[in-house]
């Protein structure tokens, strides 16, 4: 039987060790020959944590492993028995394997990596409070958000009239 791609549902953050137990699992009981290969999607985001910033890797499927194998029932009976392993993703309680759409959507992401990108997101009309600077506890509705340098364009009330200001993001917290 040829080897196709299968969705593996895990608790959420325990993707990278789900993918380690199944790479365990298949060099002990020497079955490495019917896992052809494990993914877990990761993008890089960028954290701004006491001022310093991070790069971050963080999943781009929370909760879920991919891995292309033979798969038979003794086999989906032994990854589903790790610990940290909800189920396999299919039709009848049973593992469907992914179409060929989905696999190649999938690769790509893994293949082309984008840039990395803020944890935090803005959308114009959006509500900030000014946390550093000389507009420290002023808010501000966000008009722009440029991803690609981290400033926001914001509208604050200063002594009542309305002043553009341009501000790194990381200078910013929503307003919940």
């Amino acid at each position: 039987m040829a080897a196709k791609w299968y969705a593996i549902q895990t608790y959420a953050g325990s993707e990278r060790s789900v993918k380690n137990a199944i790479e365990t699992m298949a060099k002990q009981l020497g079955i490495e020959d019917k896992i052809e290969e494990i993914v877990v999607p990761t993008e890089d985001v960028i954290e701004v944590k006491n001022g310093k910033k991070k790069i971050t890797e963080r999943s781009l499927y929370p909760g879920y492993v991919f891995a292309k194998m033979d798969l038979d029932t003794d086999l989906w009976h032994k990854i589903q028995s790790l610990p940290r392993v909800s189920r396999f993703i299919g039709e009848s309680k049973k593992p469907t394997p992914l179409s060929e759409k989905d696999v190649k959507n999938i690769l790509d992401k893994i293949q082309n990596r984008a840039a990395p990108k803020p944890k935090i997101s803005f959308e114009p009309g959006e509500m900030v409070r000014i946390i550093e600077g000389p507009f420290a506890n002023f808010t501000g509705m966000v008009e722009e958000y440029d991803l690609e340098h981290g400033k926001l364009k914001l509208n604050v009330s200063i002594f009542g009239r309305s002043t553009p200001v341009e501000i790194l993001y990381s200078q910013v917290e929503k307003i919940i």
